[in-house]
């Protein structure tokens, strides 16, 4: 019922929309980025306003009570920040992990998604959004930026201005939009490990009502790592997206825009390299260092940093993702309507190695997916001089299909089944067989939103917001069970065999559905102590809908699926923040505060028990987590032939209560405890593992407590190549200090902290001719994006290690 309904909503706003009538003539305040703005917002953090769109108009960034981090399409480009995993080195507050493109995670805060192997079947707490479209599939962030003239992070909740709610945050891309003067770019990117990237874009009139703009990117990379086995380097890049748009503009108070865009990726992706070997409780015969011994198994490495692997399992992440959209902006009598039609697609077609080794145990592991979103925004935003506000409907359509193969191969028998049983030593028992999943998820999300902001006096402003959330999920799970000759299995099965193969894959069916309603709502008090001094506080009440599991529930000690784990409890969040934001010396130097305490129940995490059959973990809900910190921003440009920049961010991000939580890998495959008994202490061969444990007060996983961003970049006017310009060095480091890698905290998944530091040195002409030089990394760190836990509580480590040095040069023109 519901995706007919609003399919014809989303018809139904488009003729709306364009149908509509011109008003009144009053300049657009929504209006995406003249060449004009984009030149001012090019000075970011150096004297100058920097205009942004956060609260759905435009306004400088000083005078918004909003913590917010700007960064334009210049210093996006010379610091090679071509995605966001590259922009999370120029905000701290920014947080990126992606083991693949699905599997990605984008927080701020350390809030925002569960850490860990992405399930479709809970909401991304930081919305990413191009030109007012969201953006659901959170494999859109691995994807190059196209054509981007700014990027905003805003921090803490945004559901009351944003067409689906954030409880985190939200990433606002604006890319440059068509113009009716003729304008082109083009840049080359050459450098080590074969990289090379090509950008251009052209925009110009077609009409005098009629403008376009079109933008390609294409980038390509040989792999970090070398696999022995195949003798492909994996975890390249290979990337290529392109972006059309058509702009209408029949008068001075209609724009109405079109926009297509097409991303396709098809890296040799995704590896890991041994990491470790750890005591667990599993009986000493079944632990890593036994059973890799007993098949004459070792890592092809273990000098982490050799970028070894070994991995024998077909790897691929082809992921396509595109979509169509129409914006129309009218300017109707005192204020603007909006409203943004989108169609998204996302394809994903994954090939993994899910037992991290060179060993034939886990041969098959494939879950491709298809994506069909529709969503429909309607806005209309008032701007006056006490008294501003922006109300909008919003409707958000999903269907997501799934079809995973898991399969085991020859040597899953020695290394899974009990080397008690007679049948460890026949590679035939587990040779073939498969789990077949079958799953869909349909999710709905309808909302009525606003937010005002009335300046009672010139100094002090009111600024109240409001959210109501409609959400509704239901899906399906379907796992069937083959063995290697074709034979499926039901579960019924008594005979040795098949009880040691269902003992890796039982059958499992499950359709969980759930709805639910919520109220979100905050307020923002804000005063000008001074001029160019601005403090605010907000108090934020917030909600993320309900989650359901959609890759396999967990079972019991018994092996039977525990129904109840198939739908999860909203998170309400409450969040506090205080702010100054500050310009002096003659605007020469920006220095921004924040001190922010957002509290979650019912916290939605994903969570591994080492069980085969649900390899991508599962959701569940924490009692109360708690993210605390303080930021600070600072910037300075004393003259016009330098500027320098500072960001930090202290972030105490802690499980508050999480009491029945899966326990670290050191405490698991032993005998499971009975109700009071003592539990083994960590790493006993053959020990007794609690069930569950307790966790309250240790960390949030992906979360360091330290983390900064800092930069500078000096120039000289010089004559170059007989252009008259300059010549400029420019650094931009990051450090964060040490986090954890696992929903439970072990120093099993603790990664170090590590510092990164990135140089330029070019020419940059008066006429658009930009050439420089660069090297990332520059001081080749050794460091790790993310720790695995391998499966069967063997204590294997798995790892993902960060680039090291690259080099290269970049030459770039603008007409």
């Amino acid at each position: 019922m519901y995706p007919i309904t609003l399919r014809s909503v989303l018809l139904l706003g488009t003729a709306l929309s364009v149908a509509a009538p011109a008003l009144a003539n009053q300049t657009d305040p929504e209006t995406l980025f003249s060449e004009a703005t984009q030149a001012e917002a090019s000075a970011a953090g150096q004297g100058n306003d920097i205009i942004v769109t956060a609260r759905r108009r435009s306004e400088s960034a000083q005078d918004i009570p909003l913590a917010v981090t700007v960064i334009d399409a210049k210093q996006l480009d010379e610091t090679g920040a071509f995605n966001v995993n590259r922009l999370q080195q120029l905000a701290p507050t920014l947080q990126f992990y992606s083991s693949n493109p699905r599997n990605t995670a984008v927080n701020i805060r350390g809030l925002g998604v569960p850490f860990g192997l992405t399930s479709d079947g809970f909401e991304q707490g930081v919305g990413i959004y191009i030109d007012d479209v969201y953006y659901a599939r959170v494999a859109s962030a691995t994807f190059d930026f196209l054509d981007v003239a700014q990027i905003e992070v805003l921090r803490g909740p945004q559901g009351t201005l944003y067409g689906k709610n954030t409880t985190a945050g939200a990433i606002n891309i604006t890319t440059r939009q068509p113009t009716f003067d003729f304008e082109g770019r083009a840049e080359v990117s050459l450098g080590n490990f074969d990289f090379r990237q090509a950008r251009m874009s052209l925009s110009g009139p077609l009409s005098e009502t009629l403008a376009a703009r079109i933008a390609v990117s294409d980038t390509t990379r040989s792999g970090t790592i070398t696999n022995v086995t195949t003798g492909q380097h994996i975890q390249s890049l290979d990337n290529i997206g392109v972006r059309g748009q058509l702009l209408w503009e029949p008068s001075d108070n209609l724009r109405v825009t079109l926009v297509g865009d097409y991303n396709k990726q098809n890296a040799v992706c995704c590896g890991s390299v041994f990491v470790r070997a750890v005591a667990t409780q599993r009986p000493l015969e079944r632990q890593f260092a036994a059973l890799a011994a007993a098949q004459n198994y070792a890592p092809p490495s273990t000098n982490l940093f050799d970028r070894l692997s070994d991995l024998d399992a077909s790897l691929n992440a082809g992921n396509v993702i595109g979509g169509v959209a129409l914006r129309v902006n009218w300017d109707a009598g005192p204020g603007t309507f909006t409203s943004i039609t989108a169609w998204r697609t996302w394809d994903w077609k994954p090939e993994n190695d899910r037992d991290f080794t060179g060993l034939p145990i886990v041969t098959l592991s494939q879950n491709p997916s298809q994506q069909d979103q529709y969503t429909q925004e309607f806005r209309y935003a008032y701007a006056g001089d006490r008294f501003d506000f922006v109300v909008g409907a919003f409707a958000f359509d999903q269907r997501i299909d799934t079809q995973g193969l898991e399969g085991q191969g020859a040597a899953a028998s020695r290394w899974t089944i009990n080397p008690s049983n007679p049948l460890s030593n026949d590679p035939t028992v587990l040779d073939g067989l498969t789990a077949r999943n079958t799953q869909f998820l349909e999710s709905t999300s309808l909302a009525l939103f606003g937010q005002a902001s009335w300046k009672v006096t010139d100094a002090f402003t009111i600024q109240p917001g409001v959210r109501l959330n409609y959400d509704e999920k239901r899906g399906f799970y379907r796992r069937r069970v083959f063995t290697g000759d074709g034979t499926e299995l039901f579960g019924t099965e008594t005979d040795a065999r098949s009880r040691a193969q269902l003992g890796v894959f039982q059958p499992q069916e499950s359709a969980p559905e759930d709805t639910d309603w919520n109220l979100t709502y905050d307020l923002t008090l804000s005063y000008e102590l001074a001029p160019d001094v601005l403090a605010y506080g907000t108090y934020a009440r917030s909600f993320k809908t309900i989650g359901i599991n959609q890759n396999g529930l967990p079972t019991d000690t018994n092996g039977v699926p525990i129904q109840e784990a198939g739908s999860i409890l909203p998170e309400k969040v409450d969040h506090f923040e205080i702010g100054l934001k500050t310009q002096f010396w003659n605007r020469r130097a920006t220095l921004n505060l924040a001190a922010f305490r957002t509290q979650i129940e019912d916290f939605q995490a994903t969570v591994t028990n080492g069980q085969f059959g649900v390899l991508r973990g599962f959701l569940a809900n924490a009692e109360k987590v708690r993210s605390q910190g303080i930021e600070a921003d600072f910037a300075v440009r004393p003259s016009e032939r330098f500027n320098a920049y500072v960001s930090g961010a202290y972030t105490d991000a802690k499980y508050i209560r999480f009491v029945d939580a899966p326990c670290p890998v050191e405490l698991r495959g032993g005998t499971t405890a009975a109700p009071g008994q003592t539990p083994s202490p960590p790493g006993t061969p053959g020990g007794i593992s609690p069930a569950n444990c307790d966790i309250s007060g240790q960390r949030l996983p992906g979360v360091s407590e330290w983390a900064f961003s800092f930069g500078a970049e000096g120039n000289l006017p010089v004559r170059f190549l007989d252009k008259p310009g300059q010549i400029y060095l420019g650094y931009d480091g990051s450090y964060r200090s040490d986090f954890f890698s696992d929903a439970s905290p072990s120093e099993a998944t603790r990664i170090g902290g590590y510092h990164l530091s990135n140089f330029r040195l070019g020419f940059r002409s008066e006429d658009g001719l930009n050439l420089f030089a660069w090297v990332r990394n520059a001081f080749d760190e050794n460091y790790f994006e993310q720790l695995f836990v391998g499966p069967g509580q063997t204590g294997l480590i798995a790892g993902l290690p960060g680039d090291p040095r690259t080099w290269g040069a970049t030459a770039s023109i603008t007409l």
